[in-house]
Parts: structure tokens; sequence; C-alpha cells
């Protein structure tokens, strides 16, 4: 099951052709990955490091970039998703408990941004709730990077080095 495992990231890796487009595709899909598209955009940024590990900060960075762009989109989307429904509504919408949870913590809750499933729409969610865009940027940016650091190590230090060759 090891070689079968090896022999897939390889074909992976051959055909998306990462070491001669790695940074544009580690950026693009994790842009497209951190809006409410779902896609994960670890598998392609684990490749183009493991491609080349002199790469591994390089990448991280990007990925970062590429996810805070994307959640910044998706807060941009929930703001003028709010200012729609306002404008057909002429009232405030209702205000349900996880709404009540966000607005207790703010911006900081934008660090949860990197969840799976609930990550993306708490970005949207926070433009709903017209949040401070910048703070929400800063804390978002910290939980994508963080997030990218962690699982590229852990996907280094777990797949054996001869898995791909």
């Amino acid at each position: 099951m090891e070689a079968w495992l090896g022999h897939l990231i390889h074909d992976l890796l051959a055909a998306l052709a990462l070491p001669q487009v790695g940074l544009v595709a580690v950026f693009v899909i994790a842009f497209v990955s951190a809006t409410l598209l779902p896609l994960g955009s670890e598998p392609a940024l684990y490749l183009v490091v493991k491609a080349d590990p002199a790469l591994f900060w390089p990448a991280i960075l990007v990925a970062t970039v590429g996810n805070t762009l994307g959640g910044i989109t998706s807060w941009w989307v929930g703001y003028g998703a709010e200012r729609a429904v306002e404008a057909a509504r002429h009232k405030s919408p209702p205000n349900p408990r996880a709404l009540a949870w966000l607005q207790r913590f703010g911006p900081k809750a934008c660090l949860l941004s990197w969840l799976p499933v609930v990550g993306d729409p708490l970005c949207a969610v926070a433009g709903w709730l017209r949040l401070p865009f910048w703070p929400c940027v800063g804390w978002m940016a910290l939980g994508k990077f963080l997030r990218f650091v962690f699982y590229t190590a852990a996907l280094l230090w777990l797949i054996p080095p001869d898995w791909i060759s």
C-alpha cells in the first residue's frame, strides 16, 4: 500500500507539473479554497515543498497571502450580502446565537478562519456583521499562516521521503 501512495503522489506531481508552476498553483488553489468553494490547498502546498524543499517558506507565505485574499473576498461577499438584505428588508436581521458569539469575540474570531467547513463562512459572517476590516484580515492571516506551517511541516515529517521518487 505504501508503494501505491508513493506512485499516486508522484503521478499527481507529474500531472500537475507543479515544479514548473509551483508558487502560482499554490497561490491560485489557496485563494480559491478560502472562498466558499470546497477545495483544500494543503495537498498542492505539500507537493510543491516536497518537489523543492527550498520553497518551504516562500510557499507558506504565498499560500498564506492567497488564502487570506480569499478570506477577504468572503468578508466582502458577506458585507455586500448584508447590505443587500438590509436594503430589501428595511430592518435589522435576526441575531441567532452564532452571530452573537461572533459579535462577542469580534475580529479575533477570524483567527479560526483556518478551520475546515466553518472557517470560510466565518469570514463572510464577519463581513455581514461589519466587523472591522483590517483587524479581521490580520487575525485571518495569522490563523492561515499557522495552519500552513503546521500542516506542511507535519506532512513532511509524516510522509517518508522514499514514498516519492
